[in-house]
Formats: C-alpha cells, sequence, structure tokens
C-alpha cells in the first residue's frame, strides 16, 4: 500500500520557531510555495491516478489549506477529503506560542528535563502532551488506513510515525527535522523524502 504524508507549509510561526503546536496558525506565503510545490511533484508521480487514494488531513486551517493546493494540483476537487481530528499536532499546552529561548530563559529547569527526553517530557499545561502520548492517539490512524493515502498533517505527527514504522525511536524521534518543501512515501518498509 502507498502512503504518501505531507507536512503543512510554513507559517509565521514556523519561520519563528515558536511552538505551535495546537494553535491554529495559517500558511505564509513561503508555506502556500511549500504546499504548490509537494502537489506539482505528487501529481507527477501519480500520473493521474490520484483518484485510487483516499484523502485525510488534520482538522487545523494550516493542513487544511495545504491538502487543498495539493488537491488543485492533482485537478482533484479541494474540498473532497476527510478530516480526523486525530492528527491534530500534538499540544504543546502553556508553551505554544512561545519560544525555545524564551522557554530556556523563563522554565531552565523545565526546559533542560525537556531536552533531556523530549519522547515522554510533557509541559505544563491542561492539555498538554508529550510525543509518547501523542503516539497512543496517533498509532491508531495509520493502523485504520486501508487503501492507498494521502495525509497531511504535522511535523510531530511525522514523528510519531517514523517511530512506529520503525525509522527512529524515542528521544531521537521527537528530534528529527520534518521538512515542509518535501514529503514522505512509505511502500511497504520502504521510506523515502521527496
Amino acid at each position: 500500500m502507498s502512503l504518501y504524508i505531507i507536512r503543512h507549509g510554513q507559517t509565521d510561526f514556523n519561520a519563528q520557531a515558536r511552538f505551535q503546536g495546537s494553535m491554529d496558525i495559517p500558511l505564509n506565503d513561503i508555506g502556500r510555495g511549500q504546499a504548490l510545490r509537494n502537489g506539482k511533484k505528487l501529481n507527477e508521480i501519480l500520473r493521474g491516478n490520484s483518484s485510487k487514494f483516499d484523502f485525510v488531513c488534520s482538522p487545523l486551517g494550516r493542513a487544511r489549506e495545504t491538502m487543498e493546493i495539493i488537491r488543485s494540483e492533482l485537478e482533484l476537487p479541494k474540498a473532497d477529503y476527510r478530516i480526523d481530528k486525530r492528527l491534530t499536532e500534538i499540544n504543546f499546552g502553556d508553551w505554544e506560542g512561545h519560544t525555545a529561548y524564551e522557554l530556556e530563559q523563563k522554565f531552565p529547569e523545565l526546559y533542560a528535563q525537556r531536552e533531556a527526553n523530549k519522547w515522554t517530557f510533557t509541559p505544563p499545561g491542561e492539555r498538554a502532551e508529550s510525543y509518547a502520548s501523542l503516539a497512543e492517539r496517533i498509532t491508531p490512524v495509520f493502523e485504520e488506513f486501508q487503501k492507498p493515502t494521502i495525509c497531511v498533517c504535522h511535523g510531530g505527527v511525522m514523528r510519531v510515525m517514523l517511530q512506529i514504522k520503525g525509522e527512529v525511536f524515542g528521544h531521537n524521534a521527537a528530534i528529527t527535522q520534518i521538512p515542509q518543501d518535501e514529503f514522505l512515501s512509505i511502500k511497504g518498509t520502504n521510506a523515502e523524502w521527496i
């Protein structure tokens, strides 16, 4: 089964290195260009066979806009895709909207705990998640895919997916860089960035 997993394009928070998490921050112009590039590349690969794919997306606006740009490049109706709330980005709780530098200055001990093991660390805040708890939310989504799928989601979700697929583990998964101008192609046990 073919699976293409695409991170949403850049937002101003991404450009400023802010913890974005579950905040609904829109794409910027660079992000729209990245989504367009990914849509064009996907169109080259699929060669008109995109109707055989299921399309699923995070409910956050930056992911939805990315999906709609991609679907336009595939010459498909923009809004004809599924939303799965479980694909929402990891929630960074009270840390959302802040840069790492700001957090390190304000909460040095907590920030040091995070740096020691990002996979299990949960920031302060009522709805905050660790990558480990995100994995519990995300794993069933990827297990439920029954047909070739194009999924637009987030960097944290993709880090967890790489852990699920056995590409990277734990702390290494949490620090893996996830590009916005490439996407991940998974076919069987093979995974590659395109």
